[in-house]
């Protein structure tokens, strides 16, 4: 009987363990607004989510701005000082946007530019289900690649993209007053 119970022990020891190393990782992003977390999908966009916690490690993220809201679509940020003055971001990445996973409600995703593999450090929280951001329904056949989902806090973002916003000549949605991302970091370290 002690022999089953050791082995039985060994045996759960192993499976929680292979649990605990197939977990997704998890960063918090702290704002000036509240809180929220993020789940990010390693296994369905392994490259975009490695581009993503480069950036999280190396705390590019800290006091940069959510720079663009577009009530009842996307809340966006990563790119921006206060001031709409640029960060200097690191290489664009390869597209992973036909990973299955869609621009739904809480959804997390690259920004890019007009081409494929031009997303480097903005990334955007869908407030909505935004199919025609998904590759498969997009007008330019690109789409967005989502990488990760907000687990905690969603009535953050939802707070954020209420915020009242105004226009310039070169961009729409940038919130009157500032909303700060103090800082992103892992919470699976």
């Amino acid at each position: 009987m002690h022999r089953l119970l050791v082995a039985f022990s060994a045996l759960l020891l192993c499976a929680v363990s292979a649990h605990a190393q197939t977990k997704n990782p998890v960063v918090l992003v702290e704002t000036s607004m509240g809180n929220f977390k993020i789940e990010l999908y390693p296994e369905k966009a392994p490259e975009t989510v490695k581009n993503f916690l480069g950036y999280v490690d190396r705390k590019f993220y800290d006091g940069t701005i959510v720079h663009r809201v577009v009530a009842k679509f996307i809340v966006q940020g990563g790119g921006f000082e206060p001031g709409m003055k640029k960060k200097e971001p690191g290489p664009a990445i390869k597209s992973e946007a036909g990973n299955g996973l869609k621009n739904t409600r809480g959804t997390v995703a690259m920004a890019r530019g007009d081409k494929a593999d031009s997303a480097t450090c903005q990334f955007f929280v869908n407030v909505r289900d935004n199919p025609i951001l998904d590759k498969d329904k997009a007008d330019d056949g690109i789409g967005y690649c989502v990488f990760g989902f907000v687990t905690e806090g969603l009535d953050v973002v939802d707070k954020i993209a209420a915020v009242e916003t105004t226009d310039r000549d070169d961009a729409d949605g940038i919130p009157v007053k500032d909303v700060i991302i103090k800082s992103i970091r892992r919470l699976d370290k």
